[in-house]
């Protein structure tokens, strides 16, 4: 009885410190559709839905491709987390020769993505706002 307990023992203990290295961590990913809600902007305050796609493809381990279904139209981007610090951005050509940008800022660890800051500009206009995630996958293309 104390062999068979020893061998379980034995067999568990890696496999437990494996699910505890840093490793483990690495494994969430950021792909889904994310709605953004952004507030406290001039031009720019509503719910976006912003969907990743975290393949690793722009030299992070959590980096690919973005894509924003505003209400007027869709916007392709990228987005990169570095030091728990996730950057969307979006280029956005203006209708003239102007060229645009729209970026979420905020807060990412583990899958998961916090309150953080939006901020657009086309040219010398700018604005800026607060963001908030919600929940992976709780917004649709269509947004």
């Amino acid at each position: 009885m104390t062999t068979n307990i020893r061998r379980f023992v034995a067999m568990a203990l890696p496999i437990v410190a494996f699910a505890l290295t840093p490793g483990a961590a690495k494994a969430q990913s950021y792909t889904g559709s994310w709605p953004a809600t952004v507030s406290q902007s001039q031009y720019g305050n509503g719910t976006y839905c912003v969907k990743l796609h975290d393949d690793g493809g722009y030299g992070w381990p959590h980096s690919g491709e973005a894509t924003l279904y505003p209400s007027e139209g869709t916007d392709s981007g990228t987005f990169r987390v570095i030091a728990g610090l996730m950057i969307v951005t979006f280029s956005q050509p203006g209708g003239t020769a102007d060229v645009g940008s729209l970026t979420f800022t905020a807060p990412a660890s583990d899958g998961h993505i916090g309150k953080g800051a939006y901020e657009q500009f086309y040219g010398l206009v700018t604005d800026s706002g607060m963001a908030l995630f919600g929940a992976r996958d709780a917004c649709s293309d269509s947004e």
